[in-house]
């Protein structure tokens, strides 16, 4: 064996790169298809509201980019198996109130179905949003197996995660999603747009149940954990 032979990249790190890179077209590609809708639905590119709102979502993006370990984007890019069955379909059903928030905004931007807000009101959805997708990125960063997909993950030694925002509460991604949908209908100025986010939070909290009860029962460490952490998405109330 030659003692100097070059060491190269090994087959995990090439899966990891290959998730990591296959995340990162997921992440752009979703953005430019909300800017699309946006413009689109609202048949307006000058729509100052839209174009604040896609600014600090993509200065959230850059922010995870820089703080999140490159084996969480891997798995967020690319689950791997023992997903389960009931979150692929709730996965699907989701995806149509999530788009619908934007479309929805557009539209009554278009047809002026809401009463034109303050400029005030724009920014405390804005800042809702921002506080939103901050709870989801401390949720992320804080839980290393902060997966798209529900999945005991065996594979990636699978542990409870106790820091950060899971001291306070079992699931606070999904706390920091529901909130940064409704800061979205705000920030747009679409009233109507809420009822989708409504859905979206409604398809969250079924999906926060079937989850924890999946974790208590497949997960080692989740039930002394569920004991510290009472509540799942809301202290004092569920």
């Amino acid at each position: 064996m030659n003692a100097h032979a070059p060491v190269g990249p090994s087959k995990g790190d090439s899966n990891t790169s290959s998730a990591v890179l296959m995340r990162m077209r997921q992440v752009v590609v979703t953005y430019l298809i909300l800017a699309a809708i946006l413009f689109f639905s609202s048949g307006r590119l000058n729509w100052i509201w839209a174009w604040a709102y896609l600014g600090v979502g993509l200065g959230i993006l850059v922010i995870n980019v820089l703080v999140l370990p490159s084996e969480l984007v891997a798995e967020r890019g690319q689950p791997g198996d023992n997903v389960k069955r009931w979150d692929s379909v709730l996965s699907t059903l989701a995806g149509l109130p999530t788009l619908g928030v934007p479309i929805v905004a557009g539209l009554d931007e278009r047809f002026a179905w809401s009463a034109q807000l303050a400029p005030s009101a724009h920014l405390i959805g804005l800042t809702f949003f921002a506080l939103g997708q901050g709870l989801f990125s401390w949720a992320m960063a804080s839980n290393k197996y902060f997966s798209t997909a529900v999945r005991i993950q065996v594979d990636r030694g699978h542990t409870v995660a106790t820091g950060g925002p899971y001291r306070y509460v079992r699931h606070p991604g999904y706390v920091g999603f529901a909130v940064s949908f409704f800061g979205t209908s705000l920030a747009l100025g679409s009233l109507w747009a809420t009822i989708p986010a409504g859905l979206i939070a409604c398809l969250l909290i079924v999906r926060t149940a079937l989850e924890d009860r999946t974790l208590q029962d497949e997960l080692p460490g989740y039930k002394d954990y569920a004991q510290r952490v009472r509540y799942r998405l809301l202290p004092g109330i569920w």
